[in-house]
């Protein structure tokens, strides 16, 4: 997750994913509803798991001595967003993304649908 903001909230946020992850084994495209806006004044009040667009595909493949890890990226999206993505898929949702030419780490970013 990257914020431009210093916030609490965000960490707060993490580990809440993190909880939920041991529990449900989040991955690549799922969907989680976080109960409210990811930073103050956001609309958006779920989280997309994504490839880390912002850092690049070197980021998503992390060599580790023992083995790897694969990095993920949580997208914050609204409600109308991730159903527009049950509608009409990821590649869509991401289409709308990349022509309105959000920032995703702006909590009062433009909203596409």
């Amino acid at each position: 997750m990257t914020s431009k903001q210093r916030e609490s909230a965000v960490v707060d946020l993490i580990a809440m994913v993190a909880y939920y992850h041991a529990a449900h084994h989040l991955d690549h495209w799922h969907t989680m509803p976080i109960g409210g806006p990811w930073l103050p004044g956001s609309a958006c009040d779920h989280l997309l798991v994504s490839l880390p667009y912002l850092h690049g595909p070197d980021l998503e493949a992390c060599e580790l001595p023992a083995g790897h890890a694969r990095l993920l990226w949580l997208l914050p999206i609204t409600a109308a967003e991730k159903a527009f993505r049950q509608q009409h898929g990821t590649e869509a949702l991401e289409q709308r993304f990349d022509d309105s030419g959000i920032d995703p780490t702006d909590p009062l970013r433009a909203l596409v649908v």
